[in-house]
């Protein structure tokens, strides 16, 4: 497959934007978090397998509504209703994987992409060689306490207290609860700092964002508050690496219960590494995953006998 930029046409009309990096004859497709977000956390994914000793061929692209792909209009109703959906962006996944010629594929995401990896591997599991969930969590209930219990930890009372009430009054972009939230983002998103992923411009997916997540990580208002898949995860059939930070906004305690349910799976954390732990520490984040990826294709990984 060749390298670089390709934009490919949906059968909806709209416009992806892909970027393929690395060479070989394995292939893993790469899927952004948010929702919203975009693909960039990716763009040296393949140059860090390759310092694993692991050619890799990775494609990334931005999911409708993010970054350089099509924005549809989201305020026509109809265009919600149709395009704003967890089947939508589940079909679309598998899309992508048609349209560029992928098959027998390795699938990782990163937080909601790492939601769309386990709806895909029930639903279009024999297109898989292997799952990655990137930090996320099965049951959303787990993730929302566990983050606001990371807030009580980690800031004063009464900045907690005022966070509270700026989100009962709806005033999110209030610049001293972002303030609070910076410092959250900094002990448990992006550790290494400054961010690679800091832009002079805020180029998030916001109208996909605030109706999935809400306005915030804090208080999950949107879709995403329904979010329960902890009955499906028998059916993930194919090698499953879970992959968290050791200090992150998703709860361990989750990946680890994850880890027990899903029938073929392995659960590795990075040091120092918080919801963006692929940045933070990629020398340890992609030595587990070309491990992980070696032993599927040496077919040595076999995790169903659990202790």
């Amino acid at each position: 497959m060749k390298t670089g930029t390709k934009i490919i046409t949906l059968d909806n009309g709209y416009h992806l934007w892909t970027n393929t990096q690395g060479s070989g004859d394995i292939h893993l497709l790469a899927l952004h978090g948010g929702p919203g977000g975009n693909h960039e956390y990716w763009e040296d994914a393949a140059d860090q397998l390759a310092k694993q000793g692991l050619n890799v061929q990775v494609t990334m692209y931005d999911q409708l509504g993010s970054l350089y792909s099509d924005q549809p209009d989201y305020s026509d109703p109809a265009i919600a209703k149709k395009y704003l959906t967890y089947e939508y962006f589940l079909d679309e996944v598998d899309e992508v994987r048609e349209k560029l010629g992928l098959d027998n594929i390795y699938l990782i995401g990163q937080s909601w992409g790492g939601l769309l990896v386990q709806e895909y591997a029930v639903k279009y599991g024999q297109h898989l060689k292997g799952a990655i969930i990137s930090s996320m969590v099965d049951e959303i209930d787990e993730y929302v306490d566990h983050v606001n219990a990371l807030r009580e930890k980690t800031l004063p009372a009464e900045a907690v207290a005022f966070m509270k009430d700026c989100e009962e009054r709806n005033d999110y972009s209030n610049p001293q609860y972002q303030k609070y939230v910076q410092v959250m983002n900094e002990q448990y998103v992006d550790r290494k700092q400054p961010s690679k992923l800091y832009h002079l411009k805020d180029l998030g997916g916001d109208a996909v964002y605030n109706v999935f997540q809400g306005d915030n990580e804090f208080v999950i208002t949107g879709k995403l508050k329904n979010w329960h898949f902890r009955d499906q995860l028998k059916n993930i059939k194919v090698p499953t690496l879970l992959t968290f930070g050791e200090h992150e906004t998703m709860p361990l305690e989750t990946a680890k219960t994850m880890d027990g349910l899903i029938p073929n799976s392995k659960l590795v954390t990075t040091p120092n590494g918080g919801h963006h732990h692929m940045v933070d520490n990629p020398d340890v984040y992609y030595k587990h995953l070309a491990d992980f990826i070696r032993s599927v294709e040496e077919k040595s990984f076999n995790q169903s006998a659990k202790n």
